[in-house]
Order: structure tokens, then C-alpha cells, then sequence
């Protein structure tokens, strides 16, 4: 993520640079015209596929001696449709975020060009992973996923969900949507773009996965638990700019991780590998959202492995680099005194570097 410098000269219109300066504003003109839709008869039909949560089905409960009707969604081809309204409104939410408080916060600090830039990514990360989080844990304890686990598996395939799932993996898809985009906008680094995305395409992969294969249910613990990880540490790397002295929260967050993936790995089996195997509704029905074969739970299982496998070789490539820069530092010191802000340098760097998740 570079830094946008203001100036005054304005560049010409629709030039790369004029883009760039005022696509917030660009996005938000065409969010409008999606809403303003809704005013007239002859398009309201057509801009509510995009504001508007689609595949509304009615069921009746039992409540008492009365049944009380609820409204449940599946999903479908115009959900692409509405992830790509709620797209534009990340942009918009991802603009104000930075010009109300990562830049005003930057001024303050006088970051460097690159702590500007990972402060700004620590920055919006934290925003979401604490808004992820929160709303996830309230569908988690609401639909209770968390006290009976057995519902993970149990009745699939999980065609029909209530509005806060759906309307939870709609946001989701297009947040890391609108991450795409924003490589273009923020002017990252032509070697910072590979990483994210890699990572990108990591998360549209999983969030999408369990969304169309109807293992939503599974795929909002995951997600749950990961981002309370990812959310601590991208705190940590804000609390650490701060002050580089305060390091502790790196070294819960090491811990969480690890346990994050073995919490991961053991629902998935749990889930997939058992639940799913030995289920009444066995085989592949299209129409009836059943993907519960052989041949797709080794694939989701690999998938997820492969996945948890990759980061922790990351993770232990990070640390093991870590600890090389702070044993060449110890090595240093015994040889000559070096200069205090120098040592303080050396000994939090490590945690500057970016992490893959």
C-alpha cells in the first residue's frame, strides 16, 4: 500500500492518478445509481438483486400451540450480484476508514514509507477482523453452533440459511473482492502484489467453498476462530508502532496461532472426514444442493490441509528468521556496543515483517 500524497494540481480526467485520488467518490456515484433505482418502478426490480438478499424461503415452526413463519435463504446465481454492490460499499467503508483515521493518526506518528504502509494494512485489517468477529460469534451463539457441535454435519446439506448467515457470507465475498481493486488504488508495491494475492485468492476460495458446497455452518466456525487470531495480531503490530517495547501480544498470538490450526484441522476432519461419511443422505444431487461424495469431501479436506500446512510453513519460516536476526544482534553486541535506539531496532523488527494471514 503506497502513500497518497495530496497535491493541488489536478490531473486530468479519467487519467490514472484522477482515478486514483477520487475513486471513493467514483464508487459511491455508482452505488447511488443502484439505489435510486429503487425509486423507480421499471428499474426497482432490477436494482434490488443488488441491494437485497435473493432466494427468500418461508417455513413454518412450531411454537407452542401456533407456527411461526420464518424466512430462510439458499443461494444462487444472483448472488453474484449483491457481493458486487456490497463490493462498492467496501471500497467506500475501506475510503473513510483511511482519510478519517489511518491518515490523520500517520500525520501524528510520522511513520516511515514503510511502517506508513503496514500501519495502514494493520490498520483497515483490524477493523474488519473485529467486525467479522463480533457479528460471526453473535450468529455462533444465536443458531447454537458452538454448545452442539453435531449440528455442523448433522441435517446436511444446509441448504437454507437465516439472513445474518447469508447475508454474513454476501459481506464476506465482498470485502475480499473489493481487496483486488485496491491494489490498484492504494499503489502497492509491484512486490508486495503476489503476496496478497495469494492470500486473497486463499479466502474467495474457502469463503466461496463452503458457501456453494452448503457447508456454511462449518465454514463460519473457521472463519470465526481465524479472524479472533488474525485479529490480535494485527493489534499487536498497531500497539507495537505505538511502542516498540510492547511485544507480548507477538508472542499470544504465536501460541493462538498454532492452536488455530490444529482447531481447524480437527473440526474439519471431525466434520468432513466423519460427519459427512457416514451420513443418511449419501451421493450428488445438483438440484438438491447435496455434494456429500466421496470424491468432494478428500477434495475439501485436501484443500483445508493443504491450506493450514502452507501457513504454518510460513509461520515457522517467520520465526526461525526471527530468531536468526536476534541471534546475529546478540552476536553484535558482544563484539561492540551498539547504540540503544539501534538495539531497539533490532530487537522488533522481526515483527514488522508482514504475515501471509
Amino acid at each position: 500500500m503506497g502513500i497518497r500524497k495530496k497535491t493541488n494540481k489536478n490531473p486530468p480526467v479519467l487519467s490514472h492518478e484522477f482515478v486514483i485520488q477520487n475513486h471513493a467518490d467514483i464508487v459511491s456515484c455508482v452505488a447511488m445509481v443502484f439505489l435510486l433505482g429503487l425509486m423507480f418502478e421499471v428499474t426497482s426490480k432490477f436494482a434490488v438483486i443488488f441491494i437485497t438478499v435473493q432466494y427468500n424461503v418461508t417455513i413454518s415452526t412450531p411454537e407452542g400451540l401456533e407456527e411461526t413463519p420464518m424466512s430462510h435463504f439458499h443461494h444462487g446465481i444472483k448472488d453474484l450480484a449483491t457481493v458486487f454492490f456490497y463490493m462498492l460499499v467496501a471500497i467506500i467503508m475501506h475510503a473513510i476508514i483511511q482519510e478519517y483515521v489511518l491518515d490523520k493518526m500517520n500525520r501524528k506518528k510520522h511513520f516511515s514509507k514503510t511502517k506508513h504502509s503496514k500501519f495502514n494494512e494493520s490498520g483497515q485489517l483490524s477493523v474488519f477482523y473485529l467486525f467479522s468477529f463480533g457479528w460471526g460469534t453473535s450468529i455462533l451463539l444465536s443458531e447454537n453452533f458452538l454448545s452442539n457441535p453435531v449440528t455442523l454435519w448433522e441435517g446436511y446439506p444446509h441448504t437454507l440459511m437465516p439472513f445474518q448467515m447469508k447475508f454474513y457470507y454476501i459481506c464476506q465475498l465482498g470485502y475480499w473482492l473489493h481487496a483486488l481493486p485496491e491494489l490498484y488504488f492504494q499503489k502497492t508495491k509491484k512486490e508486495d502484489i503476489p503476496r496478497q494475492l495469494v492470500y486473497i485468492f486463499l479466502y474467495l476460495v474457502h469463503i466461496a467453498g463452503a458457501y456453494i458446497l452448503n457447508l456454511n455452518r462449518l465454514g463460519l466456525v473457521l472463519l470465526v476462530s481465524h479472524y479472533f487470531v488474525e485479529l490480535l495480531f494485527h493489534v499487536s503490530r498497531l500497539i507495537y508502532f505505538s511502542n516498540e517495547s510492547r511485544q507480548m501480544g507477538f508472542t499470544v498470538w504465536a501460541v493462538l496461532f498454532v492452536l488455530g490450526r490444529l482447531l481447524t484441522l480437527s473440526l474439519s476432519v471431525l466434520t468432513v472426514g466423519f460427519g459427512l461419511s457416514t451420513a443418511e443422505n449419501q451421493g450428488f444431487d445438483l438440484a438438491a444442493g447435496n455434494f456429500n461424495i466421496f470424491f468432494v469431501r478428500i477434495t475439501v479436506l485436501a484443500a483445508i490441509c493443504l491450506t493450514q500446512a502452507f501457513m504454518m510453513w510460513k509461520f515457522i519460516n517467520f520465526q526461525l528468521r526471527r530468531w536468526r536476526e536476534h541471534a546475529q544482534a546478540q552476536t553484535l553486541k558482544k563484539k561492540q556496543v551498539p547504540s540503544k535506539s539501534k538495539s531497539k531496532k533490532d530487537k522488533g523488527e522481526g515483527w514488522c515483517v508482514h504475515w501471509l494471514f
